[in-house]
């Protein structure tokens, strides 16, 4: 796994062995992706869509999950923008810019080469910056290998 970052971006990429359809169902079905992702979601995933829900993961269970459906080009591309790092329970993001998560899917010899590529932390209020940015950097890392599990557990 790769990781190229600067304080407005964070990029990731990894590769999977497995076909591109069996990663683009795991991204974008919502149960397979909720298992992998460790959240509990309400809706499908479709261009336009919020969808929302509540992480699953230990010690994260106060903080809700809250993205909005941006692009899906099968097998291909998919995106979404959420408020990063909503640790704080109760407090209101909605009035904070959103950032942006791309993944990009790339058939290779070994399977499939997954780019992630989350932006617009520039736009994060600064006393929330640091936190926000080195928090999803993190997440990603832990992210991509929850994925790398569950693709290798499912056929």
């Amino acid at each position: 796994m790769t990781t190229t970052s600067t304080m407005d971006r964070i990029e990731k990429q990894t590769v999977l062995r497995a076909p591109r359809s069996r990663v683009w169902r795991t991204l974008t079905d919502p149960k397979a992706f909720s298992d992998w992702f460790q959240v509990k979601l309400e809706g499908p995933f479709k261009p336009g869509a919020r969808v929302r829900g509540k992480v699953t993961h230990p010690e994260w269970e106060h903080v809700p999950f809250d993205i909005t459906i941006e692009r899906m080009e099968p097998e291909r591309l998919f995106s979404w923008r959420w408020h990063p790092h909503m640790d704080e329970a109760g407090k209101d993001y909605s009035g904070e810019p959103a950032t942006l998560v791309v993944f990009e899917l790339e058939e290779v010899p070994e399977g499939t080469r997954l780019t992630v590529v989350e932006s617009g932390f520039d736009g994060i209020p600064a006393d929330r910056l640091q936190k926000a940015y080195r928090g999803n950097e993190s997440g990603w890392t832990e992210q991509l290998q929850a994925l790398h599990r569950h693709v290798g557990s499912t056929s």
